[in-house]
């Protein structure tokens, strides 16, 4: 019957699998991994994440060790904006394996890292990550992992000119050395990388570092080899999202456009929820750069509705509100995005301060400066046009 619910769920029958794996858990008493973690993929496919949440939870609660099941309800977590709920499960899983066990096993450091990438710590998530990568059952998740937040630690739209224009002379990006360092280590990981499952996969994670280094000649040869892996396998999202980037790198922004339409208009999947958020929020930017601003939030939202913790999706909200001066809005959008990047990422924590200065929430902006301070003591015009103008206007 098992087998049954697997055929079926190659066959985009959710209806069917779901059936199956009813009947195989009623006689098994809810005591049957590989149907409770279909069922779970089943209501996923079918957008109630809560129900998908509910099931991992059960089978959790029983083996809490089940790192494939924990890996999966850890992306569930973060789609349902329920991160913080991440840290129970970890601890259940240390309580049950014991602390040495757990720094010695691959599925709970592969756990644990893309849980510090969620939250936006990328030396940590490396760090867990390349612990897991050593292991056959692992190996190929972890590299991937690893090697795409080393192609963007700062969780970027890449492609995307909106921030970049706005960090000009702000001395905000990372300096040159680091950029370097983190792609050599992509382009070392790449070479690792086996591709078991995908034949496809391998070849867009070596374009994607060709463009991650801007150069033309990189960007015109991962084109060629997006568009040869599109000629054999037409809607293929992860090659379609390359090619807009690509086209982006070489200034072509209307042929990037055309590429992101098509991936705008495919329909979700889980295994393509990445690269088609991505997609979504790289032509969100290019609406925002084109003053299409309704366009834009129509996209944003359908982010939101597929992942509430996608923190770039509240940034250039709050950024279309910042443009068109309702900055109590943009300060509430960019709040959102300062909690889902667990008050990690010091340019939207700046963003989130200069725009309550323009509301005139004197006290809030201050609060937020020191937080940005207390991690960054040197991060540029934080002090001087936010953190001296807010205290001066309390004292008027």
């Amino acid at each position: 019957m098992l087998e049954l619910a697997k055929i079926e769920m190659q066959l985009g029958n959710d209806e069917g699998c779901q059936q199956y794996c009813q009947q195989v858990l009623r006689i098994t008493h809810d005591n049957n991994d590989q149907a409770s973690m279909m069922m779970a993929d089943v209501m996923f496919n079918k957008k109630q994440y809560q129900d998908a949440i509910y099931h991992y939870e059960k089978l959790l609660d029983g083996r809490p060790d089940h790192y494939e099941a924990l890996a999966r309800l850890i992306g569930l977590l973060r789609r349902g904006g329920r991160l913080k709920d991440v840290d129970h499960f970890l601890s259940a899983a240390e309580k049950k394996s014991g602390r040495g066990k757990c720094e010695m096993d691959a599925g709970f450091q592969f756990c644990k890292g893309i849980y510090q990438w969620y939250c936006g710590r990328a030396a940590d998530a490396l760090s867990l990550l390349n612990r897991s990568r050593c292991d056959s059952e692992w190996n190929e998740k972890a590299l991937e992992m690893m090697i795409r937040i080393c192609l963007n630690p700062d969780q970027q739209t890449l492609g995307g000119e909106v921030f970049d224009s706005l960090s000009v002379g702000n001395d905000r990006s990372p300096a040159p050395s680091s950029n370097n360092n983190a792609l050599s280590t992509a382009e070392r990981l790449v070479k690792e990388f086996p591709s078991n499952d995908d034949p496809y996969k391998g070849q867009v994670l070596e374009s994607l570092v060709l463009v991650a280094s801007k150069s033309k000649p990189n960007a015109e040869r991962a084109l060629t080899i997006f568009v040869d892996i599109c000629q054999k396998k037409r809607e293929y999202v992860p090659a379609l999202l390359g090619m807009a980037i690509a086209y982006q790198i070489l200034k072509q922004t209307p042929r990037a456009r055309n590429q992101l339409k098509r991936i705008s208009k495919m329909q979700w999947t889980h295994e393509d929820a990445e690269d088609l958020e991505s997609g979504w929020l790289l032509l969100a930017d290019l609406y925002i750069t084109a003053g299409k601003y309704d366009m834009a939030s129509d996209l944003l939202k359908k982010c939101l509705e597929h992942n509430k913790s996608c923190c770039k999706a509240y940034e250039y909200l709050g950024f279309i509100y910042e443009k068109e001066q309702s900055y109590k809005d943009a300060a509430s959008h960019y709040d959102t995005a300062w909690q889902y990047s667990n008050q990690n990422n010091p340019v939207i924590g700046y963003k989130l301060a200069f725009n309550y200065l323009k509301a005139k929430k004197h006290v809030e902006a201050i609060n937020v400066s020191h937080k940005v301070l207390q991690i960054h003591p040197e991060y540029p015009r934080m002090k001087k046009e936010i953190l001296d103008k807010a205290r001066l206007a309390l004292r008027v």
